[in-house]
């Protein structure tokens, strides 16, 4: 290799090394990769074809043997099967350097975009339908073919994920390999892997595929669609958009995750337990230093008995926007400070973990406030079980997709498609949880019955004793079309966080001016009632929190505070007496929240947080004691 090749190589090998590496590709292949992907070079065509494979005629189908390997196929049904073989008449060595090929991507784009991608992209629709065997031959995009591809392209799918950026950029990708990709089928003992690889001079993403064995002509080109799961029953799972199956065999009962789970949690998140501390006790005059880098504290707290310092090493109260860690050593050099957050309290605030502690207080389906959820990355089996029961008894299967620990429903998906739902399980850790079908309305005079939810800001004094109050005014956000249950990805239908959006209407109603509205329109549910069934809620979730010592629950740590903020709906259920009742339904609990309405329109907000948290007082503060 040249001086000058040798620099390319090592300036792409130091771009795309670690991305090379975690996808395995063999280092054999890189300097051919870097000169392949610089001149855009689609050799693949001289090495692979596609070919198409015959149906089996009815009449052949008494033989066993023919039907159980048509049962094997990726894609039996209807749509024409392909597969690629290897055409070049001297096959293809693994050895050598240069068997590594680029495939282009026929479509990329994040899910929420996909509908209106396939209505106005000229030509996709037309070439995804194509792609994917189903029928369309109009000019016109029509709704049917639109909604086919968006249920067939789960089987089509690959996703990857940029590591840098904003929230936003962060979201998962998805994309579509072109047709000489999408036609390679899956094999348990594969003779190709691919790996998606972002190239970062163009910004442009491909897959690469390289060889695992030595091939001879004629050989087909197959790749494993559950790559890296080694488990028989997860692979099944994994592989059911291909080969449907049914594991209704499997216990969908999913109990509390071991303790060995929590001490991974608790190392994973780097965080150091404090020793055990007397509760500091203060002086009743005393004036606290507080140190915290959130603008809303530093503009809106301006209670006398609160003073602000830049030093963090003389602060009494710590403050903070980030997640603290060192608990061990602030508990045996300072054990006086006191911080705005919990050791181990991400067990409430990240959305696997909520839906686990909270087993602790509810029957085999969990507790009634909180809807049935499950891990994707850990209880595959058993939700695939669950939904399959439920299509059995004819129930509802409408579920929603959510990541672990993104807020403001980015990449949240609403589906009743169980391929889809595996597929999300392959972009970022999710967990999948039972959407409400039946929620409680609310009358919008311009738009007509909507969802809102409703967030309530919640005070935790302390573990032990259990000290928890709630903040006296509440916030409402509502959707803004009229709810039913179609349409899954019109965002304004189906959410209610409009205030991120760009060019979308935020209705505000205060809570002041929604009570009496809301026991107009259901006269037989005072809010008060309503309200005493949020608080019993929130009081079992914070029981259930504590219940155990930490890693298993939330730490016990005298001079630890904190304010969370919990997303809730109320969805109509069955008393146990039979009648109709408003049951709440916990959605999440969001760790240092954004304040900023609340200060808006309550001035003492802080104030209260403070003097409530720090001091112990409550009096003429807007809260009320919850346990």
């Amino acid at each position: 290799m040249s001086g000058e090749g040798e620099e390319d190589l090592a300036a792409f090998v130091a771009l795309h090394g670690a991305a090379l590496r975690a996808s395995r590709v063999p280092s054999r292949y890189w300097e051919s990769l870097c000169r392949k992907l610089r001149g855009e070079v689609f050799d693949a065509g001289d090495y692979f074809g596609i070919m198409q494979v015959e149906e089996v005629d009815e009449e052949e189908e008494g033989d066993e043997d023919m039907e159980e390997e048509f049962k094997k196929k990726p894609n039996p049904g209807n749509e024409p099967c392909f597969k690629v073989i290897i055409t070049n008449e001297n096959g293809l060595q693994a050895s050598n350097p240069n068997s590594i090929f680029l495939v282009d991507h026929a479509w990329t784009y994040r899910v929420d975009h996909a509908r209106q991608q396939l209505l106005h992209v000229p030509g996709l629709l037309h070439r995804m339908a194509n792609l994917m065997g189903i029928d369309f031959h109009g000019e016109i995009p029509d709704e049917g073919s639109i909604e086919q591809v968006l249920q067939e392209m789960w089987k089509y799918n690959q996703t990857y994920q940029l590591s840098q950026g904003t929230a936003e950029e962060k979201v998962p990708v998805w994309y579509i390999m072109d047709e000489f990709g999408s036609r390679i089928q899956h094999s348990d003992q594969p003779s190709f892997a691919t790996a998606p690889l972002f190239y970062m001079p163009q910004q442009i993403a491909y897959t690469v595929l390289w060889p695992l064995r030595d091939l001879e002509t004629g050989d087909e080109v197959t790749r494993d669609y559950a790559y890296g799961e080694t488990d028989r029953l997860i692979r099944k799972c994994v592989l059911l958009p291909w080969v449907p199956t049914e594991v209704l065999d499997v216990n969908c009962f999913t109990p509390e995750p071991s303790d060995e789970h929590y001490q991974a949690i608790l190392a994973e998140n780097k965080e150091k337990l404090p020793v055990v501390i007397n509760p500091p006790v203060y002086d009743k005059e005393k004036v606290f230093k507080v140190f915290t880098d959130i603008q809303q504290v530093l503009n809106n707290l301006t209670h006398p008995r609160f003073v602000f310092t830049d030093n963090e090493g003389e602060a009494d109260v710590l403050y903070n926007f980030s997640h603290f860690k060192d608990y061990r050593k602030l508990s045996e050099e300072r054990p006086e400070v006191m911080l705005n957050q919990f050791p181990c309290e991400n067990l409430l605030t990240v959305k696997d973990c909520l839906a686990s502690i909270s087993r602790r207080a509810g029957g085999a389906d969990g507790p009634r406030w909180l809807p049935r959820t499950f891990n994707l990355q850990t209880e595959l089996p058993q939700f695939i079980s669950y939904f399959q029961q439920r299509d059995r008894r004819g129930e509802d299967n409408h579920w929603i997709c959510k990541p672990w620990n993104l807020a403001r429903s980015l990449d949240t998906h609403i589906t009743n498609s169980l391929n889809n739902i595996i597929r999300h399980r392959e972009s970022s850790p999710k967990v999948v949880c039972k959407y409400i079908e039946n929620p409680v309305l609310f009358h919008r005079e311009d738009v007509g019955m909507v969802k809102f939810d409703i967030r309530y800001v919640v005070l935790l004094r302390s573990i032990k004793p259990l000290r928890l109050y709630a903040y006296d005014v509440f916030w409402l956000r509502f959707s803004n079309r009229a709810f039913s249950l179609d349409d899954l990805d019109d965002y304004e239908k189906h959410f209610t966080v409009m205030n991120y959006a760009p060019g979308v209407t935020l209705k505000q109603v205060h809570c002041e001016e929604f009570i009496p509205l809301f026991e107009k329109q259901y006269p037989e549910h005072p809010w008060a009632v309503v309200q005493a069934d949020i608080f019993k809620a929130f009081a079992e979730l914070f029981q259930a929190a504590s219940a155990k010592p930490a890693p298993l629950g939330i730490c016990d740590y005298p001079s630890s505070r904190a304010i969370y903020a919990i997303d809730l709906m109320l969805k109509w259920d069955t008393g146990r007496d039979g009648k109709r009742i408003m049951q709440p339904q916990i959605l999440e609990v969001n760790f240092n929240p954004d304040c900023d309405r609340a200060c808006k329109y309550h001035p003492t907000f802080f104030n209260d947080v403070f003097s409530t948290l720090f001091l112990d007082e409550t009096d003429g503060c807007h809260v009320t004691g919850i346990v």
